[in-house]
């Protein structure tokens, strides 16, 4: 017999935590790993627009790091889960330091606020960034609320909105395309 896609089990408003808890599809916890998800998703989206280059394992990377944190943010915390769920580690976010020093050899320094735009590929990028601060947003929410989210997960998601927001320039520079600074109307 093939797996359905469909449970009909969220029919009325509510899912499953990782260890069996209901809770509500309104459940900050819901959103924190839904949002989390909605970034992977873009990130995505952002390596299809990009050329095939070494950026692409890294993006792929940064997926995979991602499942690791909404799988997470998914678990019941006060409950033992049978699942073996993956770890993030500090490594994971020397590497998104690293390859940010990598990418900003190559680029001038930045003089002004820099608009999103000029190419799709930059700003998908920016829109990614923007999903990743909100991500962080509620996990930090969460855990000023007294739930338990691993700090390394706030910090891992910090890291990613700066690693993308280079990305997108970088992105930006690879392609030929001008950064269009921010002038503040007087």
């Amino acid at each position: 017999m093939a797996f359905k896609i469909y449970t009909k089990t969220g029919d009325k408003g509510s899912t499953s935590l990782i260890g069996g808890t209901k809770v509500s599809k309104a459940h900050i916890r819901i959103e924190s790993y839904g949002t989390v998800d909605e970034l992977n998703s873009f990130i995505g989206f952002c390596i299809d627009q990009l050329s095939p280059h070494k950026i692409h394992h890294v993006l792929r990377e940064v997926q995979d790091r991602l499942f690791t944190i909404g799988s997470s943010l998914a678990c019941d915390p006060e409950k033992e889960t049978k699942m073996k769920i993956p770890d993030l580690h500090e490594e994971d976010i020397t590497l998104l330091e690293n390859e940010m020093d990598l990418m900003d050899k190559e680029l001038l320094p930045m003089k002004s606020f820099i608009l999103p735009g000029g190419h799709l590929a930059a700003s998908s990028l920016h829109i990614a960034r923007c999903v990743c601060r909100r991500a962080e947003r509620i996990c930090v929410h969460m855990q000023n609320d007294g739930a338990e989210v691993p700090d390394l997960i706030i910090k891992y998601l910090n890291r990613l909105s700066d690693y993308l927001f280079v990305l997108s320039r970088y992105a930006a520079h690879q392609l030929k395309v001008a950064e269009i600074p921010w002038k503040a109307r007087l």
